[in-house]
Protein backbone atom coordinates (compact mmCIF):
# COMPACT_ATOMS: atom_id res chain seq x y z
CA UNK A 1 0.00 0.00 0.00
CA UNK A 2 1.35 3.43 -0.97
CA UNK A 3 0.67 5.45 2.18
CA UNK A 4 1.74 8.66 0.49
CA UNK A 5 -1.52 8.57 -1.49
CA UNK A 6 -3.66 7.94 1.60
CA UNK A 7 -5.36 11.06 2.89
CA UNK A 8 -6.06 11.83 6.53
CA UNK A 9 -9.77 11.21 5.90
CA UNK A 10 -9.01 7.78 4.41
CA UNK A 11 -6.86 6.93 7.43
CA UNK A 12 -9.62 7.96 9.85
CA UNK A 13 -12.17 5.87 7.92
CA UNK A 14 -9.80 2.88 7.98
CA UNK A 15 -9.25 3.21 11.73
CA UNK A 16 -13.01 3.49 12.24
CA UNK A 17 -13.81 0.37 10.22
CA UNK A 18 -10.87 -1.93 11.06
CA UNK A 19 -11.10 -4.58 13.77
CA UNK A 20 -9.57 -3.35 17.04
CA UNK A 21 -9.97 -6.66 18.88
CA UNK A 22 -6.51 -7.84 17.86
CA UNK A 23 -3.94 -7.80 20.71
CA UNK A 24 -1.29 -5.06 20.80
CA UNK A 25 2.08 -5.63 19.16
CA UNK A 26 4.81 -7.04 21.45
CA UNK A 27 6.89 -4.44 23.27
CA UNK A 28 10.21 -5.67 21.77
CA UNK A 29 8.73 -5.06 18.32
CA UNK A 30 7.15 -1.77 19.39
CA UNK A 31 10.51 -0.38 20.59
CA UNK A 32 12.85 -2.21 18.23
CA UNK A 33 14.20 0.17 15.57
CA UNK A 34 14.08 3.94 15.16
CA UNK A 35 15.47 6.03 12.33
CA UNK A 36 15.07 9.60 11.14
CA UNK A 37 12.93 9.90 7.97
CA UNK A 38 14.90 11.21 5.02
CA UNK A 39 12.20 13.46 3.60
CA UNK A 40 8.77 14.85 4.34
CA UNK A 41 7.17 12.30 2.00
CA UNK A 42 8.91 9.45 3.86
CA UNK A 43 7.81 10.87 7.21
CA UNK A 44 4.22 11.31 6.03
CA UNK A 45 4.04 7.74 4.74
CA UNK A 46 5.72 6.31 7.86
CA UNK A 47 3.41 8.22 10.20
CA UNK A 48 0.25 6.88 8.55
CA UNK A 49 1.58 3.33 8.32
CA UNK A 50 2.58 3.21 12.00
CA UNK A 51 -0.64 4.84 13.20
CA UNK A 52 -2.58 2.11 11.43
CA UNK A 53 -0.33 -0.83 12.33
CA UNK A 54 0.28 0.08 16.02
CA UNK A 55 -3.19 1.51 16.62
CA UNK A 56 -3.91 -0.74 19.62
CA UNK A 57 -0.54 0.06 21.21
CA UNK A 58 -1.09 3.80 20.86
CA UNK A 59 -4.61 3.56 22.28
CA UNK A 60 -3.40 1.61 25.34
CA UNK A 61 -0.46 3.98 25.77
CA UNK A 62 -2.74 7.03 25.90
CA UNK A 63 -5.06 5.27 28.36
CA UNK A 64 -2.04 4.34 30.52
CA UNK A 65 -0.78 7.93 30.53
CA UNK A 66 -4.24 9.14 31.52
CA UNK A 67 -4.36 6.57 34.32
CA UNK A 68 -0.93 7.58 35.62
CA UNK A 69 -1.92 11.24 35.54
CA UNK A 70 -4.93 10.56 37.78
CA UNK A 71 -3.48 7.85 39.99
CA UNK A 72 -4.56 9.69 43.15
CA UNK A 73 -8.03 10.56 41.83
CA UNK A 74 -10.21 7.46 41.49
CA UNK A 75 -13.11 9.45 40.06
CA UNK A 76 -10.86 10.81 37.33
CA UNK A 77 -9.73 7.27 36.48
CA UNK A 78 -13.38 6.33 35.96
CA UNK A 79 -13.74 9.39 33.74
CA UNK A 80 -10.69 8.28 31.75
CA UNK A 81 -12.21 4.83 31.23
CA UNK A 82 -15.50 6.41 30.14
CA UNK A 83 -13.63 8.61 27.68
CA UNK A 84 -11.74 5.61 26.29
CA UNK A 85 -15.02 3.71 25.91
CA UNK A 86 -16.56 6.69 24.11
CA UNK A 87 -13.69 6.74 21.62
CA UNK A 88 -13.91 2.96 21.19
CA UNK A 89 -17.60 3.25 20.29
CA UNK A 90 -16.58 5.23 17.20
CA UNK A 91 -15.03 2.06 15.77
CA UNK A 92 -17.55 -0.02 13.83
CA UNK A 93 -16.08 -3.38 14.83
CA UNK A 94 -15.95 -2.58 18.55
CA UNK A 95 -19.49 -1.17 18.53
CA UNK A 96 -20.84 -4.29 16.84
CA UNK A 97 -18.95 -6.66 19.13
CA UNK A 98 -20.01 -4.75 22.26
CA UNK A 99 -23.66 -4.77 21.17
CA UNK A 100 -23.55 -8.48 20.37
CA UNK A 101 -22.03 -9.46 23.73
CA UNK A 102 -24.50 -7.33 25.69
CA UNK A 103 -27.42 -8.76 23.71
CA UNK A 104 -26.24 -12.31 24.40
CA UNK A 105 -25.98 -11.60 28.12
CA UNK A 106 -29.46 -10.07 28.21
CA UNK A 107 -30.91 -13.00 26.24
CA UNK A 108 -30.08 -15.37 29.10
CA UNK A 109 -32.67 -13.80 31.40
CA UNK A 110 -34.93 -11.85 29.00
CA UNK A 111 -35.21 -13.12 25.41
CA UNK A 112 -37.99 -10.61 24.68
CA UNK A 113 -35.78 -7.65 25.66
CA UNK A 114 -32.86 -9.09 23.71
CA UNK A 115 -35.05 -9.26 20.59
CA UNK A 116 -35.69 -5.53 20.87
CA UNK A 117 -31.94 -4.90 21.11
CA UNK A 118 -31.22 -6.40 17.71
CA UNK A 119 -29.96 -3.96 15.04
CA UNK A 120 -32.39 -2.70 12.45
CA UNK A 121 -32.32 -4.37 9.06
CA UNK A 122 -31.00 -2.32 6.13
CA UNK A 123 -33.07 -2.50 2.92
CA UNK A 124 -31.24 -4.37 0.15
CA UNK A 125 -31.71 -3.69 -3.56
CA UNK A 126 -30.15 -6.09 -6.08
CA UNK A 127 -27.89 -7.63 -3.47
CA UNK A 128 -26.49 -4.33 -2.20
CA UNK A 129 -27.65 -2.08 0.66
CA UNK A 130 -29.84 0.77 -0.58
CA UNK A 131 -28.29 3.17 1.94
CA UNK A 132 -25.09 3.26 3.95
CA UNK A 133 -25.34 0.85 6.84
CA UNK A 134 -25.98 2.65 10.13
CA UNK A 135 -24.33 1.36 13.29
CA UNK A 136 -26.62 0.42 16.19
CA UNK A 137 -25.65 -0.50 19.74
CA UNK A 138 -28.20 -2.56 21.65
CA UNK A 139 -30.92 -1.43 19.25
CA UNK A 140 -30.11 2.29 19.58
CA UNK A 141 -28.18 4.50 17.14
CA UNK A 142 -24.50 4.72 17.99
CA UNK A 143 -24.51 8.49 18.34
CA UNK A 144 -26.80 8.19 21.39
CA UNK A 145 -24.24 6.05 23.23
CA UNK A 146 -21.40 8.37 22.20
CA UNK A 147 -23.35 11.40 23.39
CA UNK A 148 -24.34 9.84 26.72
CA UNK A 149 -20.91 8.43 27.57
CA UNK A 150 -19.09 11.61 26.51
CA UNK A 151 -21.48 13.73 28.62
CA UNK A 152 -21.01 11.50 31.66
CA UNK A 153 -17.24 11.51 31.25
CA UNK A 154 -17.18 15.31 30.95
CA UNK A 155 -19.24 15.64 34.14
CA UNK A 156 -16.83 13.29 35.94
CA UNK A 157 -13.85 15.29 34.66
CA UNK A 158 -15.46 18.49 35.90
CA UNK A 159 -16.37 17.05 39.31
CA UNK A 160 -12.90 15.60 39.84
CA UNK A 161 -11.34 19.00 38.96
CA UNK A 162 -9.04 17.27 36.52
CA UNK A 163 -9.68 19.14 33.28
CA UNK A 164 -6.25 20.80 33.29
CA UNK A 165 -4.53 17.53 34.12
CA UNK A 166 -6.59 15.85 31.41
CA UNK A 167 -5.37 18.38 28.86
CA UNK A 168 -1.73 17.79 29.81
CA UNK A 169 -2.15 14.00 29.86
CA UNK A 170 -3.83 13.96 26.44
CA UNK A 171 -1.20 16.29 25.03
CA UNK A 172 1.56 14.05 26.40
CA UNK A 173 -0.09 10.92 25.03
CA UNK A 174 -0.66 12.40 21.58
CA UNK A 175 2.88 13.81 21.47
CA UNK A 176 4.37 10.44 22.45
CA UNK A 177 2.26 8.77 19.76
CA UNK A 178 3.37 11.18 17.04
CA UNK A 179 7.04 10.92 18.06
CA UNK A 180 6.98 7.12 18.05
CA UNK A 181 5.06 6.91 14.76
CA UNK A 182 7.47 9.39 13.16
CA UNK A 183 10.70 7.58 14.08
CA UNK A 184 9.67 3.92 14.26
CA UNK A 185 10.84 2.26 11.07
CA UNK A 186 8.01 0.24 9.46
CA UNK A 187 9.00 -3.42 9.42
CA UNK A 188 8.05 -6.18 7.03
CA UNK A 189 5.13 -7.22 9.24
CA UNK A 190 3.61 -3.75 8.97
CA UNK A 191 3.90 -3.74 5.20
CA UNK A 192 2.42 -7.24 4.86
CA UNK A 193 -0.39 -6.33 7.26
CA UNK A 194 -1.36 -3.25 5.25
CA UNK A 195 -1.27 -5.23 1.99
CA UNK A 196 -3.53 -7.86 3.58
CA UNK A 197 -6.00 -5.23 4.81
CA UNK A 198 -6.03 -3.65 1.35
CA UNK A 199 -6.76 -7.04 -0.23
CA UNK A 200 -9.61 -7.66 2.23
CA UNK A 201 -11.14 -4.28 1.42
CA UNK A 202 -10.95 -4.93 -2.33
CA UNK A 203 -12.39 -8.43 -1.92
CA UNK A 204 -15.21 -7.13 0.28
CA UNK A 205 -16.13 -4.51 -2.32
CA UNK A 206 -15.97 -7.13 -5.05
CA UNK A 207 -18.24 -9.55 -3.17
CA UNK A 208 -20.89 -6.83 -2.77
CA UNK A 209 -21.22 -6.40 -6.55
Amino acid sequence: MDWSNVTAEDLIDALREVDWSSPPRPLPEFFSRFTVPRSYAKWNSRLKCNLYYYRTNYFLMIVFILGMGFLRRPLAIVAALMTALTIAFLNDSFAGTFSEKVTRSVRQFSPHLAAKMRPHLTPVIRGRPSVKRAIYICGWPRWIFVLVFSSVSFILWFVSCGLLTLSWALLTGLLATIIHASFRTPNLKARLNTFREEFRAVWRNYSEL
